[in-house]
């Protein structure tokens, strides 16, 4: 079985289209939502898709949610992550779709635009606690003021330091790690500290994960890569300042010797082994890279932030999976009362255990900050998590050959920014006009 790290570095869902666009619209019914007792006292199978790269947190869930009732048996299909998108079409176009989808939230769109899911919009009005979600998880399915999806778990890219070697090198995190100019300096006070120690690290071949924890520097500025609505949208890469300043950062941490060699090669096999290894000062990446699995000693001196904008500010990727019903759904009713139940503060509390972050803010409670010290940042400024939300986000992010991977190894490794950006946009432009036809 790959690992979730692997799943990160791999291609994206190229060669779908064709099977996208047979989908149709509205080809199948949508449940009555509205119904009397719609997702209270439902009974029977309910049939859950999730992928399998998050199935841990997923089936975590599952079992809580049998031990609370004997009415609904959730029959759970683990799918993999780059099979999800091409299974799903094929099930719609065969009419024999599950009552209940776990699936990537950028993912999400793909679907929404095509009338496969049902309308939650009424039924997440009546939702307790859903200010409280993620907002940036909740936009990715969201179209035109219509809800379609809600986030379940959370996958976040954050600012992972290890406080031992920060303490040694003489940097206070709390004031350096707010700017990218202050993660430099506190970097190459690390890397002076000996010839194997480094201050950054990245899995710099992996187009995934270099997606996932580079954009969150320019968004954190206020600005993001893609520009318009869905259905009309271009890049916004040439004389985005954040975005050369984000570069031009890690240019410098690569020219400078600041990152181990191997990080060039890294496909995100290794990602995160150096950090808890007590090598690396930096490391952004997610929970499952920097704690998951690790001892006392590791987690002790592991401390963790946002991710920086170039002068300040900060973002977070909101990555993970959202719940969507889709239309011809048979269990539509079970679908929501588990929907519901995944989405309590009990259940959201319980998800880093299986190495995700929850997706409400309140779930930050006195007794999960004492017990998952670590999985506290993003729900402090939850509002900060952010992820676009684009037909193409496959295509311009994380296929090997995406103008953002091949942009930022250019501007990276070369050291040809100007080159680097203009040859992005370029493609950026050329692959948004041929997903919007």
């Amino acid at each position: 079985m790959r690992t979730r790290r692997e799943f990160l570095a791999l291609a994206g869902l190229a060669g779908v289209a064709p099977l996208l666009a047979s989908c149709g619209s509205g080809v199948l019914p949508a449940p009555d939502t509205a119904a009397p007792g719609f997702g209270e006292g439902a009974t029977g199978v309910l049939r859950l898709w999730a992928r399998s790269d998050t199935q841990t947190g997923t089936q975590a869930v599952v079992d809580a949610f049998h031990a609370s009732q004997d009415r609904i048996r959730v029959e759970l299909t683990p799918v993999l992550g780059t099979q999800y998108v091409t299974k799903l079409a094929t099930a719609i176009r065969a009419r024999a779709v599950p009552d209940l989808l776990a699936m990537n939230d950028i993912d999400t769109i793909l679907f929404i635009v095509r009338d496969v899911f049902t309308d939650l919009t009424d039924l997440v009005a009546q939702l307790p606690g859903r200010e409280r979600l993620s907002p940036g998880q909740l936009d990715l399915s969201t179209l035109d003021d219509r809800v379609y999806g809600l986030p379940f778990l959370a996958d976040n890219s954050v600012l992972w330091h290890n406080a031992e070697l920060l303490d040694r090198a003489g940097v206070d995190p709390a004031t350096a790690l707010t700017t990218l100019d202050g993660c430099l300096d506190a970097a190459r006070a690390v890397r002076e500290l000996g010839a194997d120690t480094y201050g950054w690290s990245l899995a710099a071949n992996a187009s995934g994960i270099i997606g996932f924890v580079t954009q969150p520097h320019t968004w954190a500025a206020g600005t993001d890569t893609i520009t318009g609505e869905v259905g009309s949208q271009r890049g916004a890469v040439e004389g985005n300042r954040a975005l050369r300043a984000v570069l031009e950062h890690h240019r410098t941490m690569w020219s400078e010797g600041l990152m181990p060699q191997a990080n060039f090669s890294d496909a995100g096999t290794s990602w995160g082994s150096d950090f808890t290894a007590g090598t690396v000062g930096l490391l952004p990446g997610n929970y499952f890279a920097a704690v998951m699995g690790q001892d006392e000693a590791v987690t002790a001196r592991t401390g963790v932030s946002l991710l920086p904008g170039p002068t300040g500010g900060s973002a977070f990727f909101t990555g993970g999976d959202n719940l969507c019903i889709p239309r011809g759904a048979q269990n539509a009713s079970a679908a929501w009362e588990f929907t519901r139940f995944a989405l309590e503060v009990e259940q959201q509390s319980k998800l880093p255990a299986g190495g995700y972050f929850p997706v409400r803010s309140d779930a930050a409670t006195d007794e999960y900050r004492a017990t998952y010290p670590l999985a506290v940042a993003p729900l402090e400024q939850i509002e900060t998590g952010y992820a676009p939300r684009t037909l193409s986000y496959n295509l311009l992010y994380n296929q090997p050959d995406s103008p953002y991977f091949e942009m930022f190894r250019r501007a990276v490794f070369d050291g040809d920014v100007d080159g680097a950006m203009a040859s992005a946009q370029a493609r950026y432009d050329r692959v948004l006009e041929q997903a919007q036809r």
